[in-house]
């Protein structure tokens, strides 16, 4: 033991002070890095930081819940004006369900800021948990339209086995025409044109609603184009806020998928690579 007024002198080796500061550096930039506490070990893509910003556009913008608020106050006024034409069948309106009456948002946030590919198991995880919130505007629309005696179809390319909490969902909000005739689910194809003709075998369909263009017209089935989608728009344009409802999404959809050629094992560093090669970004 050495006396009161005894002390020490340690040396610190070089390579242990060199190993101290790497060690700094290195949490440091973990904990800077924008995949730090989000279960990824790379930092997110263009491609999923633009579904980011979607995603909060979609919860938080006035502008979107506006936009929806425009499209479903239009659906009301056409269905008003063709409840004043005489018709030979009984009424319907057919609707999308996803984006278009349901807000997936928060599942699309949960994935992309976890820096995580779309993955069918962890998309009906979601869909049974039948939580979803509605798309400004929609529920009501849909309950005016059968308080009218108009029939509602959900035409959905969710498969079979999500029906149940498919189902729970829109019950959950008090939605008409919840039964299994009313909800058409995928069965072989995800176009919806056979399906959009069966209704019209028994009814006059008054309106469309959805958020992707397929969820209307056989023209954008078959993976068109970006240019061909564009002159099948220019060729409908008058069915858009006439007929046509269209609801916004710019998280997903047809229009993503034919930026990449409907190429869906395409990795997030290949996106990026498509999209800096088309966006317009000059001055």
């Amino acid at each position: 033991m050495p006396d009161k007024g005894s002390f020490f002198i340690f040396v610190i080796h070089p390579k242990f002070l060199f190993m101290k500061k790497c060690l700094f550096i290195f949490l440091v930039t973990a904990f800077l890095s924008p995949a730090f506490g989000q279960g990824s070990q790379t930092s997110a893509s263009i491609a999923n930081n633009g579904k980011t910003w979607a995603s909060i556009y979609q919860q938080r913008a006035a502008e979107y819940k506006a936009l929806c608020f425009q499209a479903y106050n239009i659906a009301r006024l056409r269905l008003d004006l063709a409840l004043k034409k005489h018709h030979a069948k009984p009424y319907a309106v057919i609707t999308d369900i996803d984006e278009t009456l349901l807000d997936n948002s928060p599942y699309d946030a949960q994935r992309v800021l976890s820096n995580q590919e779309f993955d069918p198991k962890a998309w009906k995880d979601w869909t049974a948990k039948a939580i979803c919130d509605t798309v400004p505007g929609a529920a009501s629309f849909f309950k005016y339209a059968a308080s009218k005696g108009v029939a509602v179809y959900y035409i959905t390319n969710r498969d079979e086995d999500e029906r149940p909490g498919t189902t729970k969902n829109l019950k959950l909000y008090n939605l008409p025409y919840t039964d299994e005739a009313h909800i058409i689910l995928k069965t072989t194809t995800s176009s919806k044109e056979k399906r959009r003709r069966d209704v019209l075998k028994t009814h006059d369909v008054i309106l469309l609603c959805g958020d992707n263009l397929p969820d209307f017209d056989a023209l954008y089935d078959n993976k068109p184009t970006e240019e061909s989608r564009k002159a099948a728009t220019k060729k409908l344009k008058r069915e858009f806020g006439n007929r046509y409802i269209v609801i916004p999404n710019v998280s997903y959809g047809d229009w993503e998928n034919s930026l990449f050629n409907y190429n869906y094992k395409l990795t997030n560093a290949q996106k990026d690579s498509i999209i800096k090669a088309k966006i317009n970004a000059n001055d």
